[in-house]
């Protein structure tokens, strides 16, 4: 049985949000054991972030502008792109080195944890253990931008290409092939790495550089939605582009 207890759990939060922080924490189940980005000591905030740092702490980004339709492409990466990316790292590297759980909860400040979240949760994992249906990655929030296919369990579907990283869980077989694939040299959005590593990602370059090796499922419907940003703001976006002329890509 499948019990809080099996489950790390981490929220991404900027020092500066503390409001963010105070609103969030408000809302967590008081069964969960948090662990803040917030209190790790290194920044993540895109308005500090300098390439020379980044590349002084071994930190290489993907060559990410592409000439292409979609406008998240055929443009720079933002500085509060690549941040988010590092605090969700650091939470999967923190997971690795002092935790012995079996699964890792990642949650953003901007979550909002749907009514009964915990009973939910469980209840969820433990029919999946139940129906020995395998998976390594959890959307437990998403948005969808392909098409989703049937899984086997009532209430999962088997997600395809999504955006969205407020809300997932993973294994620890998980968790080491995210921490063995080397993000920190090829620095790439969350929101696209996720996908990438359980469907075709359809952008050619981060297919060949990321390609799918994970199982992974979404609760559907999901018990974790998102604050909008005009409530919440974007502090993802709230941040300058990167002179892409000032490194060599990746």
């Amino acid at each position: 049985m499948i019990t809080v207890r099996d489950i790390a759990t981490y929220v991404v939060n900027l020092p500066r949000r503390q409001d963010r922080r105070a609103w969030i924490h408000a809302s967590l189940p008081d069964d969960l054991t948090v662990t803040y980005t917030s209190d790790f000591d290194r920044s993540f905030d895109g308005r500090h972030l300098a390439l020379a740092d980044l590349e002084a702490d071994g930190i290489e980004l993907f060559d990410w502008q592409i000439d292409s339709s979609n406008p998240w492409w055929n443009r720079p990466l933002k500085f509060g792109e690549i941040g988010c990316t590092l605090a969700h790292l650091a939470c999967w590297s923190h997971a690795a080195d002092h935790t012995d759980q079996p699964y890792v909860l990642v949650l953003e400040d901007d979550a909002v944890l749907g009514t009964a979240f915990t009973e939910n949760l469980l209840h969820g994992l433990n029919r999946l253990r139940q129906e020995a249906a395998p998976f390594e990655l959890l959307y437990l929030g998403r948005y969808p931008l392909e098409p989703d296919r049937q899984a086997a369990v009532p209430g999962f579907v088997v997600p395809g290409y999504s955006h969205c990283s407020y809300a997932y869980l993973f294994t620890r077989t998980a968790l080491a092939t995210l921490l063995a694939v080397g993000l920190r040299q090829a620095i790439v959005p969350v929101d696209e790495f996720l996908p990438a590593l359980y469907v075709p990602h359809p952008r050619e370059d981060l297919r060949t550089r990321f390609p799918p090796q994970l199982t992974a499922l979404a609760f559907d419907p999901p018990l974790v939605t998102q604050r909008p940003k005009e409530v919440a703001g974007s502090d993802t976006e709230d941040s300058g582009f990167i002179d892409t002329s000032a490194h060599s890509g990746a």
